[in-house]
């Protein structure tokens, strides 16, 4: 069998066992110390943020965000359908009911019409949602601006998903900038880990200040162990904040490498009727963290799932697009509301590996779809 290809296995720079070392050395291993504020430093020249706290993870950002927002029992919090479980999952564990858009073809992020459409209805109704949280998919920008726009008619603060982002560019500026908040993450399968954790990035230096204050298990400045409100234990350890260190400085490195997998994937299926991939609006510079088609079963030949079955029986993984959330029995009952593209791209999406491999690993994958293709 020949070696296992992962969609998107972790890479390092080579820097991260010189920097764990210095770490381990200076006795600061806790969530706290220079090492989590220089990650913090780098996060903001990487995200063009004011503001940065890093913490366990992509999901912990999001859920200090919510509290930070106000999101309380009854809330109600908007999102696409489209995305991973942990965009809304802290929400509706604090008690908020979400409501799920469909994404947009020329982007498959929330769609801007659906959303004003929406918001236009919730007014009418009197019960506007607490939080819109668009998600930079795939590291595809979402169209913020346009979003921003429309929120900021109702009074609605924008929270940005950009968990699988960071690196890329929306109208030439850094992924989720202009939101209230934004959400990263640097778990394994992302183009810089640390091995785990996310951070949380804003303009306003009091939100990130109350996302800090929350992370720290809400300990006020006092003598003994005092506490107005609960808190959690969310920092990031100065181990894992070493490591993110270390690879920050390849993030520009990293994206033109994924950007370059998608490209060769672009040219060497190009001939095939009925095989799409991911499109990339004229507003946007994704990172393609991973690269994602679409397969049209009539002109093809094939399904994705038996593209899949294929490629596992060669030792390759892939995995379909992200099972929008209103068809997750989690959230039974929940309808999305839009034209259903959301519902489209996931019967006919399948991932690829998108991470550093050589060009011989690549043409492991292209020669199978090659293969699999019947049109």
């Amino acid at each position: 069998m020949r070696p296992r290809l992962h969609l998107s296995p972790p890479s390092l720079v080579g820097g991260e066992l010189a920097t764990l070392s210095r770490t381990l050395t200076s006795g600061w291993i806790a969530p706290a110390g220079p090492v989590p504020e220089a990650f913090e430093a780098a996060l903001c020249g990487a995200t063009g943020f004011e503001h940065a706290a890093a913490v366990a993870s992509g999901t912990a950002a999001l859920h200090l965000a919510y509290r930070v927002l106000g999101v309380e029992r009854g809330d109600e919090v908007w999102t696409q359908s489209l995305t991973f479980v942990a965009t809304i999952a802290p929400a509706v564990q604090m008690g908020a009911k979400p409501r799920f858009l469909d994404v947009a073809p020329d982007s498959w992020t929330l769609d801007p019409e659906v959303l004003e459409t929406q918001l236009r209805l919730a007014a009418r109704r009197g019960k506007l949602p607490r939080a819109v949280v668009p998600v930079d998919l795939y590291g595809q920008p979402a169209d913020l601006d346009v979003i921003l726009e429309i929120c900021g008619r109702w009074g609605v603060p924008v929270l940005c998903d950009s968990a699988e982002a960071l690196g890329a560019h929306y109208r030439g500026r850094p992924v989720g900038k202009g939101a209230a908040m934004a959400a990263f993450s640097f778990n394994g399968n992302k183009i810089i880990t640390a091995g785990g954790g996310g951070a949380l990035c804003s303009d306003d230096p009091a939100l990130i200040a109350r996302a800090r204050h929350l992370a720290t298990q809400a300990k006020e400045a006092a003598p003994h162990y005092q506490h107005e409100t609960t808190g959690y234990s969310y920092g990031l350890s100065s181990v894992l904040a070493s490591v993110g260190l270390a690879q920050i400085g390849a993030l520009r490195a990293r994206v033109a490498a994924r950007r370059l997998v998608f490209a060769r994937y672009a040219e060497a299926l190009s001939d095939l009727p009925g095989l799409t991939l991911m499109p990339e609006p004229g507003w946007a510079q994704a990172t393609r963290w991973l690269t994602v088609l679409q397969l049209d079963p009539a002109r093809f030949g094939a399904t994705p799932e038996e593209l899949r079955r294929e490629l596992e029986a060669a030792n390759i993984e892939s995995r379909p697009v992200w099972k929008p959330l209103h068809m997750q029995p989690a959230f039974r009952g929940a309808r999305c509301h839009g034209p259903g593209q959301a519902v489209r791209l996931f019967e006919r999406g399948l991932c690829l590996p998108s991470g550093a491999m050589s060009s011989a690993d690549q043409d492991r994958v292209i020669e199978i779809i090659r293969a699999v293709f019947r049109g």
